[in-house]
């Protein structure tokens, strides 16, 4: 099989960006039939022990839907059995009131090459009251602990989390320090997905990014993947609709094929993300680079030896007919501009091959950036 996207967390491959994300009672084996199409398909939520268990059977008392069983790490394996092999990469979403039945949960994961997401985001009075869920985002050193020790078991590590219970950043900074793989961030908005916030991730961390909540078309899809999501995951609107997992991953494999950059950032001028430096002009006059480089604690001298610097010996170098005498200083792909494409065709340089230099150029410049001193 071509992997069009090469998209790999630790020994997790995604084939495709799009995921079906953890609805209590709901995402189990069974459920998967519906969503072989997905990249990722997320098992659970599950808990884990005496007291989230409880916890997990007075809300099923409210009418909510639960996973509920005596032996909950034997219910898991069963679900695994049931879904591994079949080509999409998958995740167990979990929560517990102690370390030691998660730890089991990330050894159980590991040896089915299934990822471990740790339940930070419920928000069910009965799980905030035994210390489970959204709670856990409020002790930073804490939960870092936890991270830390469930990483001893070489799992891959997902935090799935609500936005605007803390701040995000340093909080995940510190997480990624103690070797979180993946934030998986709700990021519901009122139009679609807050972009903002998935921008404040992308610019200050290097997390593995999936955008949850608010994305339920292409649009949406789209500008989540623009602002910086490695990958988006969809709940409730797959039970509305099953056919929506399919038509977003069509959508999502066309981009890539176009472009061969499926989530290439905007221009800085139109709102991108730090990424989006690989798309601008020399900072030689007042423009929003500027705003971009102080956000980014580059200096102009230091961003032009980066880029300079990336397209010695590459197609890049070089441009007769560009506007600075290098492609390196050249627009995004979907922005017509006839010198760009005049340099292009003189240096025998498709599309494909243009956007693939300038997304290994944004990695330089991210590569370059100190995410602990990002300005946000």
């Amino acid at each position: 099989m071509t992997d069009l996207f090469d998209l790999t967390v630790g020994y997790v491959r995604f084939k495709n960006p799009v995921a079906v994300a953890s609805m209590a009672g709901i995402t189990d084996g069974a459920f998967f039939d519906s969503c072989t199409d997905a990249g990722l398909y997320i098992l659970g939520g599950y808990s884990l022990d005496t007291a989230t268990m409880a916890a997990s059977g007075e809300m099923a008392k409210r009418g909510r839907k639960e996973f509920i069983a005596e032996r909950p790490l034997e219910l898991i394996e069963a679900d695994l059995k049931k879904v591994s092999g079949k080509g999409v990469a998958i995740g167990i979403n979990v929560r517990a009131a102690s370390l030691e039945p998660l730890i089991a949960a990330a050894e159980l994961a590991k040896s089915y090459g299934a990822m471990m997401e740790l339940n930070a985001h419920c928000r069910q009075e009965e799980m905030a009251a035994i210390g489970v869920g959204e709670v856990l985002l409020k002790d930073r050193v804490g939960l870092s602990r936890m991270v830390a020790e469930l990483k001893k078991t070489g799992v891959v590590l997902s935090l799935k989390m609500r936005a605007g219970i803390v701040d995000e950043l340093p909080l995940l900074r510190l997480l990624e320090k103690a070797g979180l793989d993946i934030v998986h961030i709700d990021t519901m908005g009122s139009r679609g997905p807050n972009v903002n916030l998935i921008k404040k991730l992308r610019d200050g961390t290097g997390l593995f990014i999936i955008g949850n909540n608010s994305i339920t078309r292409y649009e949406t899809a789209q500008a989540a993947y623009s602002a910086g999501c490695d990958m988006i995951s969809l709940a409730r609107p797959v039970m509305e609709n099953p056919k929506i997992i399919k038509s977003l991953v069509t959508y999502t494999e066309d981009q890539q094929r176009m472009s061969g950059w499926y989530n290439a950032p905007s221009h800085i001028c139109r709102g991108g993300d730090l990424r989006g430096l690989t798309w601008c002009c020399p900072p030689v006059k007042d423009c929003p680079i500027h705003m971009a480089l102080r956000r980014a604690n580059l200096s102009p001298d230091t961003f032009a030896r980066i880029k300079m610097g990336f397209g010695k010996a590459t197609k890049l170098e070089g441009g007769s007919m560009t506007c600075f005498g290098s492609m390196v200083w050249c627009c995004k792909f979907n922005k017509h501009c006839y010198l760009r494409d005049g340099s292009m065709e003189e240096k025998a340089l498709d599309m494909k091959e243009y956007v693939g230099l300038k997304k290994k150029l944004a990695d330089e410049i991210m590569k370059n950036i100190d995410k602990d001193r990002v300005v946000t």
